[in-house]
């Protein structure tokens, strides 16, 4: 085996992530003290915050890293490092030590709280080297966007090593920390939620109004992208969302009279056109992050709200669910846009081909329990109805029968808004059935494929108290508060012929999030 080259390493890194500052490329590549460089760079003292320290038998993986059989007893030690002038967390730390490689009074201290093991080894005298086995990148978990305030799916640079005495492995430790710590330009860096969209309201137009929309923001899937000053433009990552991105970004930087560019990442996405809104998702955190980026207030000198940055991305003619979304999360039902000659609108059509009308309204928002969960169910059988397509179907499904919207109203009004507010999922659920039987959400059903029928057959025999789904699919929404893991099983049999995803999440009550590093 080739030995490890930290230069050719960090390449690929570079590769992956974008350019390391030297700080960076400093921390995945020293043989010193971490702790040490830190505090030297930072001017300030690193502490240690010890998140869990216990002594356990080593694994497979842990033994052979400290050439130890297998069951021996190690000190496993989760720390953290953090800056002592501002507690910002540096550095997240896993450690493994074989108790028999130990002496005594080395054992006692490194069993004690909150002590680097630099230090610790300073202070006993022990002379050692470090031997650096492998560096790359992690996306943040759950557990790690806490810990360092970052969101899901961020990249982390991360690095093992070990501390060689006397000829053996002493410790093994695995180091981790967020690109954006230690950068050397300011990154600007947007989460955005997905949503179901359960149903257009009122495609008969015939009151005055058209449009109108219910949905529900959700806390997985999301799009986390980031973005930085740049002479050009120019998309990394997702090469199926790139070209949206940067038209996007060309419209937005146009329209805020901004000469020069961005380089933008997209560090976390979803499938597009799968019914879970990502188009509008991706534009309006284009937006949001090049509004921050360059800071450019709206007239008055606040930032832009949302609705002025669907404006400028071009987002939100026909439907305001992912719009609402991006801006306060929840259930939310939007009023849609005044309707005939002399409305917004004149004729039936999809978002995408309505350019230049105003994000509807939002008549309310609500927050969603947070204790139902929702199980998405996006079976492979091809994109959704999108382009022209889908400009079709709104031309020869439009307008629908004047019956179907009354009673659609009827049900969302009496059934599905008490349902939320009372927690009372029975009733909530009862709607959410009743509406994908009528009005535009019919013809939506209509036109699936049959895998996506059997699903749909599939998971309304389980214990789930709905099924719907959402927008024009393929994705199928279920919600419940007990028996979702049987009915996620349920799923994924019903989509062993064609394949598919499931993800098993829960209502999001509040909207895009966004951060400087």
């Amino acid at each position: 085996m080739a030995p490890f080259s930290i230069a050719s390493t960090i390449r690929e890194i570079e590769r992956e992530v974008g350019t390391l500052s030297p700080m960076q490329k400093i921390l995945l590549g020293t043989d010193g003290s971490v702790t040490a460089i830190l505090e030297n760079v930072l001017g300030c003292r690193v502490e240690v915050a010890t998140l869990l320290q216990r002594i356990v038998p080593a694994d497979e993986k842990v033994a052979a890293d400290l050439d130890i059989p297998a069951g021996e007893e190690v000190n496993h030690r989760i720390v953290t490092l953090n800056n002592g002038d501002t507690g910002e967390t540096l550095m997240y730390a896993v450690s493994d030590t074989p108790l028999s490689r130990l002496d005594p009074a080395f054992r006692q201290d490194l069993m004690r709280a909150d002590i680097p093991i630099g230090r610790i080894m300073q202070m006993h005298r022990i002379e050692a080297r470090r031997e650096l086995k492998e560096a790359g990148v992690v996306a943040a978990d759950t557990e790690l966007s806490r810990i360092f305030g970052i969101y899901r799916h961020e990249p982390l640079l991360s690095r093992k090593y070990q501390i060689i005495n006397r000829g053996k492995p002493l410790i093994a430790i695995n180091e981790t920390f967020p690109y954006g710590t230690f950068a050397d330009d300011t990154r600007v860096v947007v989460e955005a939620p997905a949503r179901i969209h359960m149903t257009l309201i009122d495609m008969n137009g015939s009151s005055g109004r058209v449009d109108g929309g219910i949905g529900i923001s959700l806390e997985e899937p999301t799009i986390v992208l980031e973005a930085r000053r740049s002479e050009e433009i120019a998309v990394h990552g997702d090469q199926e969302s790139a070209e949206t991105v940067k038209k996007t970004a060309e419209q937005v930087l146009r329209a805020m009279g901004v000469n020069g560019g961005a380089d933008i990442t997209l560090r976390h996405t979803y499938p597009r056109h799968a019914g879970l809104g990502s188009g509008t998702q991706l534009a309006l955190a284009t937006a949001r992050a090049l509004a921050e980026l360059y800071r450019r207030p709206a007239p008055g000198g606040a930032p832009p709200c949302t609705r002025e940055i669907a404006a400028l991305a071009g987002r939100g003619g026909t439907s305001g669910i992912g719009t609402a979304a991006f801006e306060s999360g929840g259930f939310v039902l939007d009023g849609g846009h005044s309707f005939g000659a002399s409305g917004e609108k004149n004729d039936f059509r999809p978002s995408a081909a309505s350019r230049g009308i105003r994000p509807a309204p939002v008549v309310l928002r609500h927050a969603f329990p947070t204790d139902w969960q929702i199980l998405l169910a996006t079976p492979k059988v091809g994109a959704g109805v999108s382009g022209q397509q889908e400009k079709d179907i709104f031309r020869d499904h439009c307008p629908v029968p004047l019956g179907e919207v009354q009673a659609l109203c009827h049900t969302i009004l009496m059934q599905m808004l008490p349902g939320i507010v009372d927690r009372d999922l029975d009733l909530f659920g009862s709607a959410v059935n009743t509406i994908q039987e009528i009005g535009f959400k019919r013809v939506e059903h209509s036109l699936q494929p049959p895998r996506t029928q059997e699903l749909i057959a599939a998971l309304r025999s389980t214990d789930a108290a709905c099924v719907g789904l959402s927008s024009f699919g393929p994705t199928v929404y279920a919600i419940g508060d007990t028996g979702m893991i049987a009915a996620e099983h349920a799923a994924k049999e019903a989509m062993g012929g064609c394949g598919g995803t499931t993800v098993l999440t829960r209502a999001r009550n509040r909207g895009a999030e966004i951060r400087t590093a």
